[in-house]
């Protein structure tokens, strides 16, 4: 169980990862208005919610259960192989 959420988080972190770094910064917008071109808007609201942004949410939201749920496996308590056996005294040796 904790090796197949091990891999589920890295691969969630890496497409949080992807995810983020394709978005467009707040700052373009505001260096776009001073001659740059192509700005939407320097001060104005921002628009409608856009793909990258619900899928950064997303991923992110699946990060957060992922870790917290790695947290909590690794921190219950585990069996040991000694748990399950009875110390046997063993006999003294005859001479």
């Amino acid at each position: 169980m904790t090796i197949v959420l091990v891999i589920l988080h890295v691969i969630i972190s890496l497409f949080l990862i992807l995810v983020v770094l394709v978005q467009q910064g707040k700052g373009a917008d505001l260096a776009g208005a001073f001659g740059g071109g192509g700005s939407q808007t320097a001060f104005g609201a921002r628009g409608a919610t856009t793909l990258l942004h619900k899928l950064t949410t997303g991923f992110f939201i699946a990060f957060v259960i992922t870790s917290m749920a790695l947290a909590i496996l690794q921190a219950r308590p585990r069996g040991s192989v000694l748990s399950g056996t009875k110390a046997t005294p063993t006999a003294p040796a005859k001479k």
